[in-house]
């Protein structure tokens, strides 16, 4: 059996927060149980008003930008 660390982004339109969205991805119902998820870390960053320019919304500039945004925050952590 093996063990899978899986990192999803989420942009939060219906302003769950933190604790929401893992409790969605915790609670959702996979088929014959084949996923058991524990959402062991989760942080996030404010992007403020969303429009469809946004680089999250590009599939191209999607992962500089989720870089860009999450480097900010390990660089604070320090």
């Amino acid at each position: 059996m093996m063990v899978y660390k899986v990192t999803v982004s989420v942009v939060d339109f219906d302003s769950l927060g933190a604790s929401g969205i893992k409790d969605v991805i915790e609670n959702t119902s996979y088929a014959n149980h084949c996923i058991y998820p524990n959402v062991a870390e989760i942080e996030g960053v404010d992007i403020g008003e969303w429009d469809d320019d946004n680089p999250l919304n590009s599939f191209e500039k999607f992962d500089k930008e989720f870089k860009r945004l999450f480097s900010k925050r390990s660089k604070a952590k320090k």
